[in-house]
């Protein structure tokens, strides 16, 4: 059964590590701040100025004026900093971001992300993506495994205008966890009651399937 973006958000949690500074792009990735596991203290920057940034809050316990680099409202945590966008660039431009968390439109086998332009659509701008993939130290992308007319996401090669190259190292779909490798992507793990074969037929470019692939665990 394919996960739902709250799951996929739950597992890419299970990635992190206690002391790690974090960056949630836009979309799937900000539900990962609902879900860091106990014992883990984590500090989440947004590109918009804030360093420290909690949980999405309850439902008549927001503040307009509280939000993030999506516009989205948010939760701070006791010891949290507010600055202006530039220091937070240079936050992410000097290396200091442990781990960013980015939705994709493509990935290639070779670790190249495309998720800010359609060509034809309108878009405001490129956002911080840009900064994020030139500098951070690990990237996971959370997505969906095919858009919505059913191709797959995961490709030889981007089709669509580059955001990163050779960038990326891990995924999360709603259908498995894979890595990229130097032969091209590796299932990790499946999502339950997912086989190999239907993660297969849905990955255009090369999946490497390396013996009994476990289920994920959450």
């Amino acid at each position: 059964m394919a996960l739902t973006k709250e799951q996929i958000a739950q597992r890419i949690a299970k990635e992190l590590q206690d002391g790690y500074y974090v960056n949630l792009g836009i979309g799937i990735p900000t539900l990962v701040a609902n879900y860091i596991p106990n014992g883990i203290n984590v500090t989440l920057q947004s590109e918009n100025g804030l360093l420290g940034m909690g949980p999405f809050p309850y439902e008549g316990e927001e503040d307009p004026d509280l939000i993030n680099a999506g516009k989205q409202t948010v939760t701070t945590i006791p010891g949290s900093v507010f600055f202006d966008s530039a220091m937070s660039f240079g936050m992410i431009r000097a290396g200091k971001v442990d781990l960013t968390v980015l939705g994709a439109m493509e990935v290639s086998e070779t670790g190249d992300i495309a998720n800010w332009k359609i060509p034809g659509k309108m878009v405001k701008g490129m956002g911080g993506a840009m900064d994020l993939v030139a500098a951070a130290k690990n990237i996971i992308v959370a997505m969906m495994h095919t858009n919505p007319k059913g191709e797959s996401k995961l490709l030889p090669q981007c089709t669509l205008p580059l955001t990163g190259v050779k960038c990326i190292r891990k995924i999360v779909t709603d259908l498995a966890v894979i890595d990229i490798t130097e032969d091209g992507f590796k299932l990790i793990e499946r999502a339950p009651g997912v086989s190999a074969d239907e993660i297969r037929s849905k990955t255009v470019g090369t999946l490497i399937v390396d013996g009994d692939i476990p289920e994920m665990i959450f």
